[in-house]
This record gives C-alpha cells, sequence and structure tokens, in this order.
C-alpha cells in the first residue's frame, strides 16, 4: 500500500515513468496525450532536453542561496525579461514557489500598499463567483469556487464576490456584448459603494477563467470598463493569469489581448512548464515605491521564493517560447482545436458551448442543448467523462459545478504549445469517443 497521501486516497493511480513530447508513459507502457498540460502546466510537453540542460547548470553552479542574503543572475535575469513584455507598468517581480503563493502574496501587497499610504481602512477585497484563485487560505476566499470553499468557511476571510464575465450563461438574448460588459462594470460599482468606495483594496479576477467555469474568455471591453471602475474609486484591479498566461492563449500575457494593464498580476504554471515549481507576481512601479519609500519592505516571505534552479529553468522555458516562435502556433493550433470541435459538435444535442483563447479551449455539456439546461450533478458527467479519456489514453480537465458550483459539467483542454496539427485532430477523435462512451453509459 502506498504510503504518499494522494489527492484522492481511495483511488489507485498508474506510476507515470517516463514524458516524451506530448505524452506521458506509465510502468506499464501505456501512452497518454497530455491534451490538458496536467493543469495547463506542462506548455513545452516532457522531456525538453534544453530545459533539463539549463537546470542541470544552474544546480552545478548554485542550486539554492536564500534571498534574504543573495540574489541571483538566474532570478535576475528571468525578471528583466518578464518585466520586457510585461503590460505597462508592472515593473517588478516577486517570486514564489506556485499559483497560490503567488495570490497570497498580490493580496497582502494590496493590503500593505494601502497601510502604507496611510489608508488602513481600505480591507475589502472583491472578486467573481466561478472563480477559481488557489487553496491556500486567502486565495480560497476571495474565490468563487463554491464546493472547494465550503468546509473551510468558518476560517476564511471575508471576501465579496460579483457576477462572472460568462457570456453563454449570463449575456441576456436581447444583450449586445457592450451592453453586457456595461452590467457588469455597474454591478461592481455598486458593490464597491455598497461595501463604501474608501474601504475596498482590490478587485480581483482571472483574465480568462480556468478551471471552475472552463477556458470562459471575457468579451469585448469588459476588463476596460472593469478598470475604469477600479480607477475611480482608487481599487486596485490584480488580474489572476495563473493558468490563461504565459502563453496559453496565444499571448504571453492573456490581458493584452484586452488592451488593458493591471496594478498586480499573478502567473505560474506555463512559467515553469513543470520543469521546476515557481509562479511569480508582477507589481507596478506604484506600489512598489510605496512600499520602498515606506516601511522599506514587504512583510512577507517563503523560504523558496527566487529559487534559483527554478528562476533558471523558468528562464530556459521563455526563451524556448520565443526562440521557437510558438506563441504562432498557439494561436494555429487553438483556432484548429475550436474549428475541429464546433464542426464535429455542431449539431450534437448534448454540447452546449465550445469557448476559449489559444490552447485553452472549454467544452460544456448540457442535457438539453436549447434551454442550456445542466445534466443532473448525481450523474457526475464529468467524472465518467475524465475516466473515459484516460482509459483511451486522453488526459483532460474535466470539472462539476460549472454554472453555480452545483451543477453544470465541462472539459478544459491546454495541450501543450507544441501540439502539430495532427495531434490536435487526435486529440479531438479521442475526446469525442470518451464523451460518447460517458454520455452512453448507465
Amino acid at each position: 500500500m502506498s504510503k504518499v497521501f494522494h489527492r484522492s486516497p481511495k483511488q489507485s493511480l498508474p506510476v507515470a515513468v517516463a514524458g516524451e513530447g506530448i505524452e506521458i508513459v506509465d510502468s506499464t507502457g501505456m501512452r497518454y496525450i497530455d491534451a490538458s498540460g496536467g493543469a495547463a502546466v506542462s506548455c513545452l510537453g516532457h522531456s525538453n532536453q534544453r530545459v533539463i540542460d539549463a537546470i542541470k547548470r544552474q544546480s552545478q553552479q548554485l542550486p539554492y542561496a536564500h534571498t534574504s542574503f543573495f540574489t541571483t543572475e538566474a532570478a535576475e535575469e528571468l525578471a528583466t525579461r518578464l518585466v520586457a513584455s510585461a503590460p505597462q507598468g508592472l515593473d517588478h517581480v516577486y517570486f514564489v514557489s506556485g499559483g497560490s503563493e503567488a495570490i497570497e502574496a498580490a493580496l497582502k501587497l494590496a493590503r500593505q500598499y494601502f497601510v502604507e499610504k496611510g489608508e488602513t481602512q481600505r480591507r475589502h477585497f472583491i472578486a467573481r463567483r466561478q472563480s477559481y484563485h488557489g487553496n491556500t487560505l486567502g486565495a480560497l476566499a476571495i474565490g468563487g469556487n463554491a464546493w472547494r470553499r465550503e468546509p473551510f468557511l468558518p476560517i476564511l476571510i471575508e471576501a465579496h464576490h460579483v457576477s462572472p464575465c460568462y457570456a453563454y450563461r449570463e449575456q441576456r438574448a436581447d444583450e449586445s456584448e457592450a451592453a453586457f460588459a456595461q452590467r457588469l462594470a455597474d454591478e461592481l460599482e455598486q458593490k464597491i459603494l455598497e461595501l463604501g468606495a474608501d474601504t475596498v483594496a482590490a478587485f480581483v479576477a482571472e483574465t480568462v477563467v480556468g478551471a471552475t467555469a472552463g477556458a470562459v474568455p471575457p468579451v469585448r471591453e469588459y476588463f476596460r470598463k472593469i478598470r475604469a471602475v477600479c480607477d475611480r474609486y482608487g481599487v486596485l484591479l490584480i488580474l489572476d493569469e495563473i493558468m490563461s498566461g504565459m502563453g496559453r492563449t496565444g499571448y504571453l500575457y492573456a490581458c493584452e489581448e484586452d488592451g488593458v494593464a493591471p496594478d498586480i498580476l499573478t502567473i505560474a504554471k506555463g512559467l515553469g512548464a513543470g520543469y521546476q515549481p515557481i509562479g511569480a507576481t508582477l507589481v507596478s512601479d506604484r506600489i512598489y515605491q510605496a512600499i520602498v519609500g515606506g516601511s522599506g519592505f514587504f512583510q512577507h516571505g517563503h523560504t523558496y521564493i527566487g529559487h534559483a534552479t527554478a528562476c533558471a529553468a523558468a528562464l530556459e522555458v521563455q526563451r524556448v517560447i520565443e526562440e521557437e516562435n510558438l506563441l504562432a502556433n498557439v494561436l494555429a493550433r487553438g483556432e484548429q482545436l475550436r474549428g475541429r470541435l464546433r464542426e464535429h459538435y455542431a449539431q450534437h444535442p448534448h454540447i452546449g458551448d465550445v469557448r476559449g483563447r489559444g490552447l485553452f479551449v472549454g467544452v460544456e455539456l448540457v442535457k438539453e442543448r436549447a434551454d442550456k439546461t445542466p445534466f443532473d450533478a448525481g450523474r457526475k458527467l464529468h467524472a465518467a467523462i475524465r475516466r473515459e479519456a484516460f482509459a483511451r489514453g486522453l488526459m483532460v480537465y474535466p470539472m462539476g459545478g460549472t454554472v453555480d458550483g452545483k451543477i453544470g459539467d465541462h472539459v478544459l483542454l491546454a495541450p501543450p504549445f507544441i501540439c502539430s496539427e495532427r495531434d490536435i485532430d487526435e486529440i479531438v477523435s479521442r475526446l469525442s469517443d470518451a464523451i460518447g462512451g460517458a454520455l452512453n453509459a448507465a
């Protein structure tokens, strides 16, 4: 019996022994196409020799140095690279070990910024329903994933939630995209006024919603209108690009496509592509200078922040993405993936929506296509699709509770940036068989 405390201890897991390109191989020789990148992590696929060599070089030279004593060339170069392509005003990078840590750092930084400014009454955080920002307590508190939050509600900090920009479910039939975006911006403004405009610290949102609702992109102008509301009341805008950032949507930073720059932006997953644990919080110079000119230090930290080997791995990942022109491939293969899925499911009675950006794609399943009625939650259709796909050698990222945290099913796809046209066709074929198998099961 395994001594590992697995996520689902009752589940028996195959043993992964190798990774080659977009596939993972288990101890029996079974090969699995990693069509979800694990959890939208493995953007370069598996066993990229350039990244492995970069890790070896850094480990041989200096694997680790505590950041209260030293900086490293790897961390400095990675930060410079990230800032050079970041949205305007994001001039500083705080390295962490993953997505939840990046969000925790963002929340604490937002609070300390206002403390440094003497606005100590600013304590409220607003986020959106059907969002996910991580599993640590602060991140879980602001997140809108109901079933993840529920067991821990008594120990979570107070947070507030407004409607998501979920056009398939929330946009009215008689409502234009512009009107929909304005309605959501007005809702945020009303929430700020309800709480007290001078008591709100930040609004937190995933640029493209990830696991909770399945690659839900914002409508055009949504974030511009949200940015305007935040600016009107001095509220910070924190964008969570832990899943959607670092090229996943075809842009290094997903918010580039929306034409907005946040005050704080979080990244992880695709930053290091799974080769080492790493995340980062990018910060505007305005916030940075308030800290530097105030107390002089950020009252936060973890043992492994700015880890030299992790930074070296992430730096090489970003070089590979640029030098091999992978963002262009993400855009092309993403168009192909969504196009193939929409064509294949054009008349399917149980596929309600195919959505996303780049190689970040969601497929939402419904019992009744005409009125978007979801399947009964007790059927656990998403879990059945996962099993059927895995049995066919396909890794996907399905989730239940798509609509409100209780009902609804979707499948999230986030294949590696290195996918070929043939790979995409094979993913669609295996997924189609898996969904068919799950729907036909008793």
